[in-house]
């Protein structure tokens, strides 16, 4: 039997008849119930197509449900649609008391993909919080969290694990992991995060053989393992890039994770002096801070504003400092860790690593013991999940564009839909091959769902009901 399958059984999310959360079952992207059907388009094995309000976030799927968020104007929409024929049942706004400004307009204020247990659904919206409505639209909770911190919008969605429902905050600062009881909204635990920064990576689940259940976590700097029942943080990965966007996956024991950040490339790393030996060196005014102005490393007074003062205090003090010291020790790579140790496992839990050609959002696929990775300009590669060794390295001819969802895989075939919605489906394995390019004649950014014979695709304007069986 194939070690994906043992690395997912203990987190499944729902049946083969749903698909509850972004990217299924605990965010793997992995499923054999339903097939990814060879040749769709825009007027090609439609079962139907609804206009939605535009949002990144992927639709989640129960028996007879599909759930959604968008935003229309300045309102923000949780979006109710009947299964089968693709009508939308109910809508309810979410409250809106701010809006952030986004500096990228890669993002939105519907990134987050809602969250649901099979009846009732949990949406996370940046400028609001939590929302938890029943079956029939009806709010069950509210949970007002922000401001946040976080210049690039926000982009980690709500997950479950049985009854608690997990949200990841992680901004510039004030950065924080908050588990909730799903049928009340009281807050479990609250853990703070106080080395993260604006960060993007869904939480996802590890079960230890004979221990309790942990939420794995990547972020500014470290990979973190948390006790779900308290909060305790049990382990840890560090030397990560600053800003982490994909979600690491889980198969066997083993996590896989990328980061890519352009100024943490391998040889690049350098120790940075403590922030009492900058001080004496720096400080003329002996105010206890550093203004831009007392500065001299002109890479650090290029970004004093945008990306190191934390607090847009206008200096930089010991928590600005001590992040600038972990920043220059970031290594972008693509790695694989062993877990079920504790503490501080960067050396002993390391297996192997892989700093070339990396995806700066898509979030790596494993699928038969074989890892992939999908990168903008559709650079498609594929790894021995044991060694690192890599099998095949090749350009998705067809679909060339920026990439935004990521990769799932089905009966063995992968599916990768590229931002202006050319939809590249391939044979799986270490040699993959280009089977079809499709063209859904609209932008795409979610991640699809893959359930019971269909696939559901999120594009720009609509939300499509693909047959996922020829």
């Amino acid at each position: 039997m194939y070690c994906w399958i043992a690395g997912l059984l203990f987190v499944s999310l729902g049946t083969a008849a749903d698909w509850r959360q972004f990217r299924g079952p605990n965010a793997g992207g992995v499923t054999e119930e339903t097939a990814i059907p060879l040749e769709f388009g825009a007027a090609k094995n439609v079962v139907w197509k609804t206009a939605v309000p535009p949002g990144h976030s992927s639709p989640v799927v129960t028996v007879d449900r599909i759930f959604l968020t968008g935003a229309e104007g300045d309102k923000l929409y949780t979006l109710s649609l009947d299964r089968g024929t693709g009508r939308i049942l109910w809508r309810r706004e979410a409250p809106r008391p701010r809006k952030q400004e986004i500096e990228r307009p890669a993002n939105g204020p519907a990134s987050a993909s809602p969250v649901t247990d099979g009846k009732n659904v949990y949406s996370f919206f940046q400028d609001f919080g939590l929302l938890a409505y029943g079956p029939d639209g009806n709010e069950l909770w509210r949970m007002p969290l922000g401001p946040f911190n976080n210049p690039f919008g926000h982009g980690s969605s709500p997950v479950l694990s049985g009854s608690t429902l997990l949200m990841a905050c992680d901004q510039d600062t004030g950065s924080f992991l908050l588990a909730v009881d799903k049928d009340t909204g009281k807050v479990l635990w609250r853990k703070e995060r106080p080395h993260a920064q604006r960060g993007y990576a869904t939480p996802v689940l590890y079960q230890p053989p004979g221990g309790a259940t942990q939420v794995v976590l990547a972020g500014s700097y470290r990979l973190s393992g948390y006790d779900l029942r308290t909060g305790s943080e049990i382990w840890w990965i560090r030397r990560l890039p600053w800003q982490v966007k994909p979600t690491p996956v889980i198969a066997a024991d083993v996590v896989y994770f990328v980061t890519m950040s352009a100024e943490s490339n391998p040889g690049e790393q350098e120790i940075v002096p403590p922030f009492a030996d900058a001080l004496r060196d720096l400080d003329k005014n002996k105010d206890g801070k550093l203004s831009k102005d007392e500065i001299v490393d002109q890479r650090v007074k290029a970004r004093f504003e945008e990306y190191l003062d934390l607090d847009n205090s206008g200096f930089l003090e010991e928590r600005d400092w001590q992040q600038l010291q972990e920043r220059r020790q970031g290594e972008s790579a693509l790695r694989a860790y062993k877990l079920g140790g504790k503490g501080d496992i960067t050396d002993s839990g390391f297996l192997w690593k892989n700093a070339k050609s990396l995806p700066n959002v898509p979030s790596p696929l494993i699928y038969r013991d074989v890892l992939y990775t999908l990168k903008e300009g559709g650079v498609f590669k594929s790894y021995d999940s044991k060694s690192g060794e890599i099998g095949k390295q090749g350009r998705l001819q067809g679909a060339l564009g920026a990439y935004y969802m990521s990769p799932l895989a089905a009966r063995g075939r992968i599916l990768a839909i590229s931002e202006d919605g050319k939809a590249a489906v391939l044979r799986a394995g270490a040699q993959w091959e280009v089977l079809q390019v499709n063209d859904l004649g609209d932008g795409c950014k979610a991640t699809p769902a893959l359930v019971d014979g269909r696939m559901y695709v999120r594009t720009t304007n609509f939300l499509f009901c693909f047959r996922a069986s020829e």
